[in-house]
């Protein structure tokens, strides 16, 4: 089996890859993440994803397939990282008894041969109403800090969620079905 590289930082990606058993190696990108106001969702997560990808690909040496994920919540626009707790409060408000897009797009590069797969998942997720009180309790948690939308849904932020129509590991950051799908297909590799 050939080396892997996941090139993200996230805790999140990489619980979910280890619960599979699969011998990895984390070395997170540094590409500076810009998004342009035009652009769609889809188009945002790809091009990041395949950016991070690319970092890392150029930056070792040795044959692996590198594995990037880039994440957003779209509600008419997309919803980054909150800044702080008043723009977690913001976000939140915005999201509460609404259905939102959670979009995740993947890069996978073979540094061997110069493949490159970039592909996307989405999920539908709709959160319950959600009182300013409820809000402001979620974000004491301190969960809200560095996930897009201000939640992640594998704490204290399932709490918040009425339903979803999709992956779930994709809300998490790393949708892994789709992952194991592209491995598979493109690279001859089974996550299981």
């Amino acid at each position: 089996m050939k080396n892997i590289i996941l090139a993200s930082s996230s805790p999140r990606r990489k619980e979910l890859l280890k619960r599979y058993n699969l011998d990895f190696e984390i070395i997170a990108s540094q590409i500076e993440e810009r998004v342009l106001p035009y652009e769609e969702p889809v188009q945002v997560v790809m091009t990041l994803a395949f950016q991070k990808a690319d970092d890392i690909a150029k930056r070792i040496n040795k044959d692996a397939i590198v594995i990037a994920a880039d994440t957003v919540v779209y509600l008419d626009s997309i919803l980054g990282k909150p800044k702080d707790e008043e723009d977690a409060f913001h976000m939140l408000g915005s999201l509460s008894g609404k259905e939102h897009l959670v979009i995740t797009g993947l890069a996978l590069i073979d540094t061997s041969i110069g493949k490159k797969i970039v592909d996307y998942e989405t999920t539908k997720v709709k959160f319950r109403e959600l009182t300013p009180e409820k809000i402001r309790s979620y974000i004491s948690t301190g969960e809200y800090k560095d996930k897009a939308g201000a939640y992640g849904i594998q704490g204290y932020g399932d709490i918040l969620v009425e339903y979803i129509i999709g992956p779930y590991s994709n809300v998490v950051g790393l949708p892994i079905a789709k992952l194991d799908k592209l491995l598979e297909k493109h690279f001859c590799m089974k996550i299981l």
